[in-house]
């Protein structure tokens, strides 16, 4: 009898301790975005939502190209600034497929490119750039997923991973058309300071707006 009492205690314990666990990672998994729309129970509006917010990422970072400083072959824009927050408020997925979208719809054409559009934008030299905002994008989701954009420090350290990722394909590719030896000097180098600040700027708002949730919910 003794055996059995405190075998049931453990196996209460134990599925306390899995529900804990379950309900953490599904905190964790939460975005801001997330946080701040509330979840539809209706999957065909759930769908809709998550087409606006996709699509809307897509727009913005298509607008975004054409707020630049003309200087050649790879202009400044606040791109950058757009995929990061892509990626931070929609998630590892939705992000991606933020990215995904605006490539493909630049590609049928659309003219918003940071130089046109259309599929001979490949031959761009800055079209690693934009293969870059895809998994720049993806990972800065992942690691927000996780809980990174929860306070300063690893939010900014997501932002800076996320920035790397997406100078690998940019660098490689326009390596193609002016060679290695130019290419840090070229697509690289110009762009630290603005990338810096534009990658701390995402990193404070990040953990600011948690904080502000977490203040309008505990009223």
């Amino acid at each position: 009898m003794l055996r059995l009492k405190t075998f049931q205690l453990l196996e209460e314990r134990l599925r306390k301790r899995n529900l804990a666990l379950k309900n953490m990672g599904e905190i964790r998994n939460l975005t801001l975005i997330d946080a701040i729309i509330p979840k539809i129970e209706s999957k065909t509006l759930s769908l809709a939502k998550d087409i606006v917010l996709v699509l809307g990422f897509a727009i913005l970072t298509g607008i975004s190209a054409k707020l630049k400083i003309e200087i050649w072959p790879v202009p400044i824009t606040m791109q950058t600034f757009v995929v990061l927050l892509a990626g931070a408020l929609l998630g590892s997925k939705k992000g991606a497929l933020s990215q995904i979208t605006y490539l493909l719809i630049g590609m049928s054409g659309l003219p918003w490119f940071v130089r046109g559009g259309g599929i001979g934008y490949i031959m761009s030299p800055t079209f690693g750039y934009i293969i870059g905002f895809v998994f720049a994008a993806y990972s800065i989701g992942w690691l927000c997923e996780r809980g990174f954009d929860r306070n300063l420090k690893t939010a900014i350290l997501a932002m800076l991973i996320g920035n790397i990722i997406l100078y690998i394909p940019g660098l490689f590719w326009l390596a193609k058309f002016i060679g290695f030896g130019k290419v840090l000097a070229v697509g690289f180098y110009p762009f630290i300071l603005g990338d810096l600040l534009k990658f701390i700027l995402a990193g404070v708002l990040l953990p600011l707006g948690w904080k502000v949730i977490k203040a309008t919910k505990s009223e």
